[in-house]
């Protein structure tokens, strides 16, 4: 019974009989690393974690590889409400990396270092043209060239550095490891990660989603096998899409979601709602199997709603509640 998915390029195909998916594992078309999501799995899995699938047709499936840790294991601790800070706790030798100007403190046992490229090595060395690689994906995602890694450098004893998000909402905590080592997320909503965690990029194979998507043509992608802390606005909204089940979304309250997620654009029906119905001409429609994170308050919208409040977008500047004011603001010209 077809009852398997495979992610491939970004995209979920399926529902496939186990025997189909170990045929395509001997033609080549999937490999040991290929994500697949099934009955028995909450979450998108590396196809050599499942033993019904990892074997050819017909064969018993061979024991899965240890899986071996590469990013360091670090400790946290997320305060706050509406604007939190998350405090990671770094033994001897243990980094995390950040984003530049997302430090908040550290103890003096912190050694901080500027690197070039992606983090992927952590400011271990991984030559120039690794690091120049990294540092042209990062710019396609509209990021700086650099990141700061920041070390426990004391020899003895826990260290600790704490990173502040950028405007009001939630931090997210995400372990890579968990959710398969693969998630995609929008440009702006990486906050820090733990020293082995990559960042990539991850293109919108499709026309609409790269126009009107919200996140043009380049997303993120995370690699690894550690924490990684993202930030969203508002609210954070977490969606288990079970296979097939389709959810429709603000372009731009989508924050991230699984590599097997299908994510595709639709025009708003109805010409008076396209219009007038305030929620623009396009959502985004993220089908499953997998799991999405959406967000109450994008920074495109808060910033929309200061920019009208302010003098040049036509809000108003004080005593809006007096008539006089407003009266003489409009004879004198001091709009």
């Amino acid at each position: 019974m077809p009852e398997w998915y495979i992610a491939v390029n970004g995209q979920s195909e399926g529902p496939y009989s186990a025997d189909q998916i170990r045929s395509m594992l001997a033609s080549g078309r999937v490999n040991q690393d290929t994500l697949v999501y099934g009955p028995g799995f909450s979450q998108w899995t590396p196809l050599r974690a499942v033993p019904a699938l990892a074997g050819a047709p017909g064969q018993a499936a061979p024991p899965p590889p240890p899986v071996l840790g590469r990013s360091d294991e670090i400790d946290y601790r997320i305060e706050g409400a509406e604007m939190q800070f998350v405090e990671v706790e770094l033994d001897p030798g243990e980094s995390a990396l950040a984003e530049a100007g997302a430090m908040l403190y550290m103890t003096p046992g912190i050694t901080m270092e500027t690197i070039f490229g992606d983090g992927r090595s952590g400011g271990q060395s991984g030559g120039f043209l690794d690091g120049l690689i990294g540092a042209g994906k990062r710019l396609l995602t509209g990021a700086g060239l650099f990141m700061t890694v920041f070390t426990n450098s004391a020899g003895t004893g826990k260290e600790r550095v704490a990173f502040a998000a950028p405007y009001a909402g939630k931090i997210v905590p995400l372990h890579l490891k968990e959710l398969g080592g693969e998630m995609i997320c929008q440009k702006e909503s990486f906050l820090c990660a733990a020293r082995g965690v990559a960042l990539e990029i991850a293109f919108q194979q499709r026309l609409g989603v790269g126009l009107f998507g919200g996140e043009g043509f380049i997303m993120q992608r995370l690699l690894g096998d550690g924490w990684v802390f993202l930030h969203a606005g508002g609210t954070v909204f977490e969606y288990q899409l079970a296979a097939g089940e389709t959810l429709k979304v603000d372009t731009g309250c989508l924050v991230g979601l699984m590599p097997g997620v299908d994510y595709d654009i639709e025009t708003v029906s109805g010409i008076k709602s396209a219009l007038f119905g305030g929620e623009g001409l396009f959502l985004a429609r993220l089908t499953g199997p997998g799991h999405v994170w959406l967000q109450s308050l994008p920074l495109s919208r808060m910033a929309d709603r200061i920019y009208a409040a302010a003098r040049q977008g036509g809000g108003k500047q004080k005593d809006e509640g007096s008539i006089i004011p407003e009266a003489l603001s409009t004879i004198f010209g001091n709009r």
